[in-house]
This record gives C-alpha cells, sequence and structure tokens, in this order.
C-alpha cells in the first residue's frame, strides 16, 4: 500500500508539473510578441465594444504589444478629429491642428477614458485607434481602425 501512494504522489506530481509548464509556456508565448513594428508596420483594431458603467469596453487585436514609453495606442471620437490630428506630429508631419486623444497601452481590453471618456465625446458616436511611437507620433496615417459604437451610448 505504501509503495502505490508513493507512486500516486509522484504521478499527481508529474501531472501537476506538466501542467504548470503548459501554461508557463502559454502565457509566454503571449507576451512573446514583441514592441517593435513588423515589416508591414503596427497595426491595431477593435473587435469588440460593450457597455462598462458610463464607458465603453473596447477589445483590441494587435500585431505588437504596447507599452506607453515605446509604440502604443492612441485612442479618440472620430467626428471630433481625424488620424492625423491625434499625434504630436499633427502640425510638422500632416500640417493639421492637433487634437486630442488619450494614449495608453491597456491591451487586449481597454476602457475608455480622459480624452476618449463617454463624457468628452461631444455626440459622437464613433470610436477610433491607431498605434503612435514613444514620442506619441502617429507612426501611420493610413494603419487606423474606426467603429460604430452608438449602439453602446
Amino acid at each position: 500500500m505504501p509503495l502505490n501512494s508513493s507512486s500516486q504522489l509522484c504521478h499527481g506530481a508529474l501531472a501537476l508539473g506538466a501542467a504548470a509548464v503548459f501554461f508557463v509556456a502559454e502565457a509566454v508565448a503571449q507576451s512573446a510578441m514583441p514592441n517593435a513594428c513588423p515589416v508591414d508596420g503596427c497595426e491595431v483594431r477593435i473587435v469588440s465594444v460593450e457597455k462598462n458603467g458610463d464607458e465603453l469596453s473596447i477589445t483590441y487585436e494587435s500585431n505588437f504589444t504596447p507599452d506607453v514609453s515605446k509604440n502604443h495606442f492612441h485612442a479618440w471620437w472620430g467626428e471630433s478629429y481625424n488620424v492625423e490630428q491625434v499625434g504630436r506630429n499633427a502640425q510638422s508631419e500632416f500640417d493639421v491642428e492637433q487634437g486630442r486623444w488619450h494614449r495608453h497601452d491597456e491591451y487586449p481590453t481597454y476602457v475608455t477614458k480622459e480624452a476618449a471618456s463617454t463624457s468628452a465625446r461631444d455626440g459622437a458616436t464613433t470610436m477610433c485607434v491607431t498605434a503612435a511611437d514613444r514620442d506619441h507620433n502617429i507612426l501611420d496615417a493610413t494603419k487606423y481602425h474606426c467603429v460604430d459604437v452608438q449602439e453602446h451610448l
């Protein structure tokens, strides 16, 4: 009987160890996506939106891991500004007046706040997102995504 108990204990420990290795490997694989932009550029898109109290909970899909001190996201209300306006390079690169946006690295889910808050929408119903660099410059004005969120307001 004691041999069987040790054997069961050993097999149980091996099973737990294997499960732990699997979960750690999966977590590492998910966090292994670099912050650097791929050859085609950094891209982010809105895949779902839900009401979250007075705000919106937005789920993103991206080809890089955002970090505010590096490449990250700018969220804004689409009726208020165009993509060229939501970076510090608005005037210097696009010759347009700089708008308001919320910079963040919340991923995959972000709850609107500050300039992207529902309280700052001023009647707007379109939420947008694009990638920006550490200096808060838009990386590529052709790579942005907007969705109508009116049903969640």
